[in-house]
């Protein structure tokens, strides 16, 4: 079986040549290029990726792009700046593949100083106890290296084309019932400068997309993430989880 992997991308030309030369074997590289000036997109072609040409700016323009032009069942998406190693695809693919879970995310586990900019790391902290609290989907990180079925991906209509799109992806799944899981990956110091956790701006920036996806969320799904009270509480019965996670 073979995966397509959507890397969204500006401007990563002193990152590709590492990232794509550890592609694991079956995982097919998809360069969605989201208007680099550099040479991201040949480098990207010499090293047997395909690059989708993406004029509408934004990276969540760039990672639907790259999902509306993968073919593959099944469908990974992570950043093209070398913060991971495509050799821990695997990680967050085969627990899909199984039937395990519908929405694998990668939890960042740093390696290395720098990896992730303190500013960066309080501000996913937030968003994910927000998300925990509104919809119950139990993560600890809104991590951009994940996997699902590309279908069932696209059945979920996701519109955020901004930094918005990585937490209203997990949104929408929990909205549809999906089961939801995260495991450790390692994240490593980034080649170049961020666009999004470099400098605060990028990262109030991001807060601001993922803010607006969060005051989306259908009122149906807060009221059955909210506590019940003693009142209210139903018959005593196992219900369904939203999210499992994986030990680190």
């Amino acid at each position: 079986m073979e995966i397509d992997v959507v890397l969204p991308c500006l401007n990563e030309a002193g990152a590709l040549p590492w990232v794509l030369s550890r592609m694991p074997n079956g995982f097919r590289p998809i360069v969605a290029d989201n208007g680099s000036t550099d040479s991201s997109a040949a480098i990207a072609t010499a090293y047997g990726a395909r690059v989708v040409p993406v004029p509408q700016r934004g990276f969540g323009a760039a990672c639907h792009a790259g999902l509306l032009a993968a073919t593959s069942d099944i469908v990974c998406v992570m950043d093209a700046d070398a913060s991971f190693d495509p050799g821990d695809l695997p990680l967050v693919a085969d627990p899909v593949a199984t039937g395990a879970t519908d929405l694998m995310l990668g939890r960042r586990t740093t390696q290395g100083k720098g990896a992730w900019p303190l500013h960066a790391r309080i501000g996913n902290q937030v968003l994910a106890a927000e998300l925990r609290r509104r919809v119950g989907v139990a993560v600890r990180d809104l991590g951009p290296m994940r996997a699902a079925r590309r279908e069932a991906l696209l059945a979920l209509g996701l519109q955020d084309r901004r930094f918005g799109y990585p937490l209203e992806m997990v949104v929408r799944a929990a909205e549809a019932g999906w089961r939801i899981a995260e495991t450790a990956v390692p994240y490593y110091p980034r080649e170049g400068k961020s666009k999004v956790t470099g400098t605060l701006r990028g990262t109030v920036r991001t807060v601001k997309d993922m803010r607006r996806v969060l005051a989306s969320i259908a009122p149906q799904a807060q009221a059955q993430a909210a506590p019940q009270t003693p009142a209210q509480a139903p018959a005593p019965a196992p219900a369904p989880e939203l999210a499992t996670q994986a030990s680190s």
